[in-house]
């Protein structure tokens, strides 16, 4: 193959236009920062982020870009494009591919193992001669290590083989110590000097864990593939800093190289009338009689144009595995239409084990094959994503979720196209969602501007594009070591005088830069380093020493500059002492529940004054979600009828996952009650009442759900506790600003405090941080307290603290406002409106961090530290006049 690469390449892979793209972006990646493991990573950032606006954070600790291709586009033959390229434009050997979860797993060995249908490298001439190797989970312990054996090795792991805390803490066999390498197979390659990452669906590996196990690896490149580069958070959808390229959904659906999805109801139904267990029954029936046009219009498709015949199958998601294997069993019968489903459907979920497991993934895998049988797929959670099929048809959610969920995880399984482009038969190029109780949300969703099936519109104002800047907040210790951060440096009001200088020539801060990386990465050593404090005994200064000494390995020392191994022991001594000063000791510690957090519901009277539904008096509506094209196919059903009345409100109850009708049977039956007897009060007979109870469940049950979660109480409930770091480095922060605001003191109280979220402050005596930002002027109150009291403190980022709460059965993560150290003591501080004191989720949170103060403390007190106390501060309490020991005695 010639020089030219990316285009020989994109010809011979057959490459789509944003598959291009996305080769074009990596060749200019490796062009401007290289290959090679001494890397400085700001710099890289930055000269990434001048070709890549978007590209704001590597989010690793090394360089990794995100590449955010919809769905259905290619994100497997991609890879296969990244690999070829890496090693013919560079040579690269090494390639580490990773995978979320089985299922996906298992499809990447076949799409990367020679002579398979997908194989992503067909038409790569090199690879034809000598195919990579394909090293995986089950084979590593046999796979030859010799130098120069192979061309390329492409290593396929599973998260779980590599991630010991997905194991309950078992180290994974990968880093088990093997003689013929005098290392564990995950050190020998970290040890590579070109290992490659390609991450499949990588918004699945930004937890802690699976972030930590990665950045172990080393790699000198990270590439990073999803259709949703976003983290989900208890404030909602956090976007990836690290994305270089972004095709969205809907750009692929208007260019034509997906499906058309499209949501299916009944006409005239009103689902707030329908039962849950009828309404399901409705969806699932209704949805095979879809299916079944669906194999005529692509069988007479198949006929007319000469093409394969293409099987179209049902997928069904289920709320649970005891749900799925009951659908199962209902499709299996005689009555299922006669019994025409038996042996054609599938139960794919975590209950399969062993042999049925196997038996399970082989069908799955073959779900294409016209020949295999299967025409329906049930699942709870397996096939949320990369599985690459493209004889999907028809989706029936029979698990309760929103509109945006539902469109954001179900048709992402179903857009492919089984003919790799559009046929311009409407039911052949399109994916229908069963969602008769979902209809007009999912259609309200699908039009709003942020809908992943529209186009992206972005607009300016270019006379005030100007308007805005971006102040960097590091922490105190990065600048007074001055790790080449001068250009971000903003000076506010409140700064009296030019910061003291500690390093002076070029070689001192590279001393001090290198004792800082030295110091980060011993954070992990528990046992060994507890606490920040331990840093200064003899033997981790050497290793300090050791480490600093061993970066500076080729560096050229000038005269005036360190030239003896005494002086360079000075030096990290006085840079580990700043360290120490300008650090608080925050361990990694993870509390969580033990297991699911149970309670019970109190009884209550109801409040149903301004309920008083009418009594009221069939077709399938389809309708395209990014054209809004409607076609109508006629379905008729008879409806069901329960034998109590007060039936129809606890049926719709027990829907919630948060009701249990053991645990609640008697408060729900009473709730049941009230509703009948408000019902007959203004209905003129039961006829009447059950007819408003048939159409009107939902809604009846969603307003009896809502005023249930005033009255609810929850049992005690033991945590688990894993600390992994005795201490953990601060991290760099942004803030954005108006650019005609100055940077405030923050002494002084803001005219406007209502714009108070938009100012940045500085001035500050004891905070570990330059600038700060705060949400309330209380908190600046406070701010102004702790500076004059307290030895240190500042406003903690994310990812900070590893704190999690359960509210309303749903686990959210908590950053509380303040950190501050005094003498004797290291506080949490949460300032509240006044009104907010005695909020559930507000003394959930409470809960949860002074539990993770307790365990902090006993860490601390085993090294002789300082006590962690959480306090939780009304605004009406912090004044002027009030000193913070008050605060502290009066609401720790």
């Amino acid at each position: 193959m010639s020089e030219n690469h990316v285009p020989q390449i994109a010809s011979r892979l057959s490459l789509r236009p944003p598959q291009r793209i996305s080769l074009e972006n990596l060749e200019e990646v490796v062009n401007t920062i290289g290959l090679h493991k001494e890397r400085n990573l700001q710099n890289d950032l930055e000269a990434i982020s001048m070709k890549f606006k978007h590209v704001k954070d590597f989010e690793r600790t090394f360089p990794s870009l995100c590449f955010a291709l919809a769905t259905g586009v290619g994100k497997t033959r991609l890879m296969g494009a990244f690999i070829s390229y890496l090693h013919l434009a560079h040579g690269v050997r090494n390639f580490f591919v990773l995978a979320p979860n089985l299922t996906i797993y298992k499809k990447l060995i076949q799409d990367f193992t020679p002579g398979t249908k997908k194989y992503v490298f067909e038409g790569i001439g090199s690879f034809a001669i000598e195919p990579p190797e394909l090293i995986t989970g089950d084979n590593f312990d046999t796979a030859s290590t010799i130098e120069g054996l192979y061309g390329v090795r492409i290593n396929l792991f599973n998260i779980s083989k590599i991630n010991a805390e997905v194991r309950g803490g078992k180290m994974p066999k990968i880093r088990d110590f093997k003689e013929n390498l005098g290392q564990g197979y995950f050190d020998y390659l970290a040890s590579l000097p070109d290992l490659v990452l390609v991450m499949d669906e990588s918004h699945r590996y930004r937890a802690s864990a699976g972030v930590r196990a990665i950045n172990d690896l080393k790699p000198v490149l990270g590439l990073e593939l999803t259709a949703t580069p976003v983290v989900e958070t208890p404030k909602g959808p956090v976007r990836f800093k690290n994305v270089i390229y972004d095709y969205p959904l809907g750009q692929a659906m208007a260019e034509g190289f997906v499906k058309e999805p499209a949501v299916v109801a009944r006409q005239n139904l009103l689902p707030q009338s329908i039962p849950p267990a009828q309404m399901e029954d409705m969806k699932l029936k209704d949805g095979i009689r879809m299916h079944e046009q669906v194999k005529v219009e692509l069988e007479t498709y198949a006929i007319n144009s000469g093409q394969k015949l293409v099987k179209p199958f049902v997928l069904v998601i289920t709320r649970d595995t005891v749900h799925a294997a009951e659908i199962l069993k209902l499709i299996e019968s005689d009555q299922f239409f006669n019994g025409r489903y038996k042996g054609k459907a599938i139960q794919v979920d975590s209950s399969q084990t062993g042999e049925k497991e196997d038996e399970m993934i082989s069908r799955l895998l073959k779900v294409e094959d016209p020949n295999e049988p299967t025409e329906i797929v049930i699942h709870v959670n397996m096939l949320k994503e990369g599985w690459d099929v493209t004889n999907l048809y028809t989706i029936v959610p029979l698990r309760a979720a929103n509109a945006r969920i539902l469109i954001e995880q179900s048709i992402g399984r179903g857009l492919r196209l089984p003919y790799g482009k559009r046929t311009g038969v409407e039911m052949v190029d399109t994916l229908n969602i069963i969602a008769h109780d979902k209809f007009n949300e999912i259609i309200d969703e699908a039009r709003k501007n942020d809908s992943i099936i529209r186009l992206k519109t972005v607009t300016y104002d270019f006379e005030k594009m100007e308007d805005r800047k971006t102040i960097v907040s590091q922490p105190v210790i990065q600048g007074m070591i001055n790790l080449g951060y001068q250009e971000n440096t903003y000076k506010g009001d409140g700064a009296d005088e030019e910061p003291t200088v500690y390093f002076t020539t070029k070689e001192e801060l590279k001393v001090a830069e290198l004792t800082l990386k030295a110091i980060q990465s011993l954070e992990n050593k528990v046992k060994e380093i507890p606490g920040s404090s331990h840093l200064n005994q003899k033997a981790i200064q050497e290793l300090l020493v050791e480490k600093v000494q061993s970066g500076l390995v080729g560096t050229q020392m000038t005269i005036g500059g360190v030239s003896t191994p005494e002086e360079v022991k000075i030096l990290v001594k006085k840079a580990t002492e700043l360290y120490i000063q300008k650090t608080i000791d925050i361990p990694r510690i993870t509390v969580s529940p033990k297991e699911a957090v149970k309670g019970h519901y109190q009884s209550f009277r109801l409040e149903m004054n301004l309920l008083r539904l009418p009594p009221i008096e069939e077709a399938l509506v389809i309708e395209a979600l990014r054209t809004n094209q409607r076609r109508v196919l006629t379905i008729t059903t008879t409806s069901g009828q329960e034998k109590r009345l007060e039936n129809y409100v606890v049926a719709g109850l027990i829907d919630y996952d948060d009701v249990s009708y053991q645990d609640n049977a008697d408060v729900l039956y009473d709730l049941a009650t009230q509703v009948i007897e408000h019902l007959r009060s203004y209905l003129a007979s039961d006829k009447e009442v059950e007819n408003v109870l048939q159409y009107n469940q939902r809604l009846i049950a969603e307003n009896v759900h809502a005023q249930m979660q005033h009255h609810y109480v929850e049992e005690e409930v033991e945590y688990e506790v894993q600390i992994s770091k005795g201490f953990s480095e601060l991290k760099r922060g942004a803030f954005s600003a108006d650019a005609k605001d100055n940077i405030l003191d923050f002494r002084i109280s803001p005219s406007d405090k209502a714009k108070i979220k938009s100012y940045v402050f500085s001035g500050f005596n004891h905070c570990l941080y330059e600038y700060q930002k705060f949400d309330s002027d209380t908190e600046r109150k406070l701010a102004v307290m702790l500076d004059r009291t307290v030895e240190k403190w500042f406003k903690p980022l994310s990812g900070q603290f590893n704190i999690f709460y359960k509210h309303q059965g749903q686990e959210h993560s908590y950053l509380p406002d303040f950190v501050a150290e005094t003498t004797d003591s290291i506080l949490l501080l949460e300032p509240k409106k006044n009104d907010e004191m005695e909020d559930p989720e507000v003394l959930a949170k409470k809960k949860a961090a002074r539990t993770w103060c307790q365990r902090a403390s006993e860490h601390a007190l085993s090294y002789g530290g300082k006590p962690w106390k959480y306090v939780l501060i009304p605004h009406h309490a912090v004044q002027d006049q009030v000193t913070l020991e008050l605060l502290v005695k009066s609401y720790e």
